[in-house]
């Protein structure tokens, strides 16, 4: 059987796609259950950098595999209990949960459709890249459930602000990729051919920054985003800057600044 996740370790950087082409990428059980493995194994994983999350063949993700899940109903006319229904619907949304914990920060390759459970991994990660032609919608409240899904009321206000975030959540409709750039919801827009490659200058950045610090970066963007005060984001950049500094990496970068070339750093 063809795996639903395929994983690429190249030099730091784990190369994630979701492979399920025929299905749009769509999330059935093997693929969800497969990406919560995938991002709590790197909880602790200092070999694993950077990683890069796309989709197979056109779309990166269609959401919620509903053939998968209307076939395993079969003929059942009584939906789920509620506790079953809790546990499938928190299977999904612990994805984006282990996504923003793992320390490594990720970068979402859009093309194609972004649909539900879709756009909520690509919102999940820490930078997106769109293709020309990419569409992003928040399709929950267009099947008769509440538009506010898998963390999308959170991710959404916090990066395009309430306004276009209650439009798209409450309308379910499409943002292309011209407008998802315009709105800050995208990074930059190049051609499906060229996505992967548009990737590679946030990856060498990445890597030439010592791999606590770029941990400790990710860590500390999440708690500020949420921080009850100026105080306590400083006092969270004074902790960060002081165990950084106290690091071999520090001396290390400091040397290879002086003296024009890149940092070498002992991956832990």
């Amino acid at each position: 059987m063809t795996s639903p996740l395929l994983i690429e370790h190249h030099d730091g950087v784990d190369w994630v796609t979701l492979n399920r082409p025929d299905s749009l990428n769509a999330l059935d059980p093997s693929l969800i259950d497969a990406l919560n493995v995938y991002f709590q194994g790197l909880q602790r994983n200092r070999d694993t950098r950077v990683v890069v999350l796309k989709g197979a063949g056109a779309n990166f993700c269609a959401g919620l595999d509903l053939k998968h899940a209307m076939a395993r109903r079969g003929g059942q006319t009584e939906p789920p209990g509620v506790t079953e229904s809790l546990d499938s619907q928190r299977r999904i949304a612990d994805i984006v949960m282990l996504m923003r914990r793992c320390p490594q920060p990720i970068i979402a390759l859009v093309q194609g459709a972004a649909a539900g459970g879709g756009f909520a991994l690509a919102l999940a990660a820490d930078i997106r890249i769109a293709a020309k032609g990419a569409r992003m919608n928040c399709a929950f409240i267009k099947l008769g459930l509440g538009g506010c899904d898998i963390g999308t009321s959170y991710f959404l206000p916090r990066l395009v602000g309430v306004s276009v975030a209650s439009e798209l959540i409450l309308t379910g409709r499409f943002i292309n990729a011209e407008r998802a750039l315009a709105v800050g919801l995208v990074s930059e827009v190049v051609e499906v051919a060229d996505l992967d490659a548009a990737a590679n200058p946030y990856v060498d950045a990445m890597m030439t920054a010592s791999p606590v610090g770029l941990r400790l970066s990710k860590e500390c963007i999440n708690m500020s985003v949420d921080a009850g005060s100026i105080e306590a984001v400083i006092a969270m950049e004074d902790r960060n800057q002081v165990l950084c500094s106290r690091s071999e990496d520090f001396q290390e970068g400091i040397r290879a600044f002086l003296e024009k070339r890149k940092p070498v750093y002992i991956r832990r």
